[in-house]
């Protein structure tokens, strides 16, 4: 049953849709995005180191561990997609490449909630959680790339409704891997989750210092923690 999972899925193929749109209406100049992307790092190492690594078998699956950080390594370089705040992006280039790439990305995010929650309901809350945070900063990066490349809007927004529905797509798909690889899946999640919040994001939100970004980062992290404490996974 995936039904509950589903929806979140939904919920945050939705948020990275209205954060592009959102970005593409010309509103977003008004967050300061590095501390939203510094949030977003704590949050999702904070939900891989707390919360998907203990429930893993680190003894036999740690090369699934440096295979999903290696994968996102890879995918993230040959697509030049990253999240950053406007005044920061410093590439302007997106083609259909790149779109493919982030939707490979939600595909395994949609599927890393489904896979979650059959493990542990609340698992799959905090993965959601950690998904939503991740694609905000995300979503927006991807329309004021495609904006600066001069893509028509109808074009943008069709894009951005792409990578959207391709969260429950994922989701619907983790239906079909066998319950016995689903926690070997989710290890391979847990090092794409590491790579996300230390290479992907950190580096964004500090290219400048500011203590206000370390604060954030470091928030992001209490939640995940508070999270455990509140409702703990066993």
């Amino acid at each position: 049953m995936i039904g509950l999972a589903f929806l979140y899925a939904l919920f945050a193929g939705s948020c990275d849709l209205l954060a592009g749109c959102f970005a593409l209406d010309g509103r977003s100049d008004r967050i300061q995005s590095r501390y939203v992307i510094a949030f977003a790092a704590g949050a999702v190492l904070g939900a891989a180191f707390l919360h998907i690594l203990p429930e893993v078998n680190l003894r036999s699956d740690s090369p699934l561990l440096a295979l999903g950080f290696l994968t996102f390594y890879v995918l993230e370089k040959m697509m030049m997609i990253h999240a950053c705040g406007e005044e920061e992006c410093d590439t302007h280039r997106i083609g259909p490449i790149a779109v493919l790439g982030m939707a490979l990305d939600n595909v395994l995010d949609g599927a890393g909630i489904v896979i979650g929650y059959n493990l542990n309901p609340m698992l799959g809350l905090v993965i959601t959680i950690a998904v939503v945070l991740h694609e905000i900063p995300q979503g927006m990066t991807s329309a004021l790339i495609m904006r600066e490349a001069g893509w028509r809007r109808s074009g943008m927004l069709s894009a951005l409704v792409l990578v959207g529905v391709l969260y429950p797509i994922g989701a619907l798909l983790a239906g079909l891997i066998p319950a016995g690889f689903q926690q070997k899946m989710l290890t391979f999640i847990g090092g794409v989750f590491i790579y996300i919040g230390a290479s992907d994001l950190l580096p964004e939100a500090h290219r400048r210092f500011n203590w206000k970004v370390i604060l954030s980062v470091i928030a992001g992290m209490i939640c995940m923690f508070a999270l455990k404490l509140l409702a703990p996974l066993r």
